[in-house]
């Protein structure tokens, strides 16, 4: 009798084995485990959290699923879920209402996934969560707030993410956090919370000295799992561990010059210092009236750790370069300036041909149409009224030529319809003058066939050779423009001779690649450095 039944009671079970797994999500397992009722889904390939669930899941393990997202209304039918994990599911958000109807959760884990932050405040809706997992991921912040609705956590795991720098705040916080929400006849009751912070690229500069020191005297109720914590920078303390080492205070920047004022001949080339010292190491920024036109190159050292010297580089310069040159030095506890002040004189025995005009103009190729490219220039007028513009545009290979002209103000033009394959040389010049006797720029269109791993390859190629690579949408062309106006220094370009042109992209050899003629034009590329 007794063998019968528990014959009975197997035969019982097998039955609601098989109903339970006939009514489960397909490509999911249904099982009956310690924790309750268990959905477990592997390598789904909708990319979704399953819809329509029966409400009688305690534990619902989704995972190695591309998930992407966890939006609001994720878990509208897992009221009763207590242990949720996404591990592996290239998790990139989590809205933040996406944990709202998880009221009884008790673990998450999101191990394995690609977050860069996580939305805090999503946690006031488990008011029992005790378990966080975070391992594996892309956090690189910890708010200050963080751990405001995550009062009874018991378990947080943050290590093998990009985290460089956290207050101790956060965990000051979260203690003060517990003691108002948990007070036993005047008693403080508080919960342990076991974290783990390794694996973490800690830059050990003052921002840590909080961190550092709650490591040094961690105590009930916190504790590590490793208490390691590895220094990645800066350089001079990377590989040390974090409770060695002695963070000096933080210190905004303080900024100074070997020279403040700076008076010289156009056609010189000039050098202009600043150096910035703070803690942590500052970095430095110039600003100057025309940093959009005349780039000038920025050489950055440091000689020690807490100081950096930066020095903007202005060669050959020019009349219109007279101005007030910022540089700015910043880090995370502020900001400090110094403006440096450029006179630029004419030079001494100037030719009368050569003389400046009364204007200054500079023109450039700023962008593409869908047809064509986008011209823009800068006028510094000496004269007292501005007389316009004449733009001229040629293609001699087509015998195709547009002059416009242009009235006060303007100062773009868009060149449309333009030929794939063609040479083109823009020149302006202020008022009714002949176009040829101010800057130029000289573009190439690509031809219509040119794949995206040529345009790449020829990138590489026209920067070497003082171009820039433009794409034109619309005609599947390419283009490089290169500056062809002569310096208007003593000694430079006659004005009866043409620019001199930059050469244009050689053929492709068999790898696609277009090295032969850039290394054949090396000699050239300087040269037409010079016009510019």
């Amino acid at each position: 009798m007794a063998a019968a039944f528990r014959y009975l009671l197997l035969v019982l079970e097998f039955l609601e084995t098989r109903a339970s797994q006939a009514s489960c999500v397909p490509g999911c397992t249904c099982s009956q485990e310690s924790v309750g009722r268990t959905l477990s889904c592997t390598s789904i390939s909708s990319g979704n959290i399953p819809g329509n669930l029966p409400e009688e899941f305690k534990q619902v393990r989704i995972e190695n699923s591309p998930l992407f997202e966890v939006s609001r209304g994720s878990f509208s039918n897992m009221s009763i879920v207590q242990y949720l994990w996404l591990n592996f599911s290239n998790v990139t958000v989590i809205h933040p209402g996406a944990l709202d109807q998880l009221r009884d959760l008790r673990e998450l884990r999101l191990q394995g996934n690609k977050l860069r932050s996580v939305p805090w405040t999503a946690f006031h809706a488990t008011p029992l969560l005790k378990v966080l997992d975070l391992k594996g991921n892309r956090i690189d912040a910890l708010p200050e707030q963080a751990l405001q609705f995550l009062v009874g956590l018991t378990f947080l795991d943050l290590s093998s993410n990009r985290l460089t720098v956290v207050s101790s705040s956060v965990f000051g916080n979260w203690l003060t956090y517990q003691k108002h929400r948990h007070p036993v006849c005047g008693v403080e009751s508080l919960s342990t919370l076991v974290m783990a912070l390794h694996d973490n690229p800690w830059e050990c500069d003052c921002r840590l000295r909080g961190l550092v020191q709650f490591v040094k005297s961690i105590s009930f109720p916190v504790t590590l799992v490793n208490t390691y914590l590895i220094c990645h920078s800066p350089l001079s303390k990377a590989g040390q561990l974090l409770h060695e080492i002695e963070p000096s205070v933080c210190m905004k920047p303080k900024i100074s010059t070997p020279s403040a004022n700076f008076t010289i001949e156009a056609g010189q080339n000039v050098t202009l210092r600043c150096v910035a010292q703070g803690n942590p190491s500052p970095t430095i920024v110039w600003s100057y009236p025309l940093s959009r036109w005349r780039e000038f190159a920025v050489l950055t050292s440091s000689a020690v750790e807490d100081a950096v010297l930066s020095e903007l580089v202005i060669p050959t310069a020019r009349q219109v370069d007279s101005s007030n040159y910022t540089c700015v030095a910043s880090n995370a506890v502020g900001r400090s300036a110094l403006t440096i002040s450029l006179h630029v004189r004419p030079a001494r025995g100037w030719p009368a041909a050569a003389a400046p005009s009364a204007a200054h103009v500079e023109l450039r190729v700023a962008g593409h149409t869908a047809r064509g490219v986008l011209l823009e220039w800068l006028a510094v007028a000496r004269a007292p009224r501005e007389q316009g513009f004449t733009l001229r545009i040629a293609a001699q290979s087509a015998g195709r030529e547009e002059v416009v002209h242009l009235g006060p103000g303007v100062r773009s033009y868009a060149a449309q319809d333009l030929l794939p394959g063609t040479r083109y040389e823009a020149c302006l010049s202020p008022g009714s003058r002949s176009p040829r006797r101010g800057p130029c720029v000289v573009f190439v269109t690509g031809s219509v066939g040119v794949g995206p791993e040529g345009r790449k390859r020829l990138l590489h190629a026209t920067v070497v050779l003082c171009a820039l690579l433009l794409a034109l949408p619309a005609v599947g062309a390419y283009m490089w423009a290169a500056q062809g106006a002569c310096s208007r220094s003593p000694g430079c370009c006659p004005r009866r001779q043409r620019p001199p042109r930059c050469p244009p992209a050689g053929p492709p050899r068999k790898d696609g690649s277009f090295r032969d003629r850039v290394d054949s034009h090396r000699d050239l590329r300087g040269h037409c450095d010079d016009r510019s």
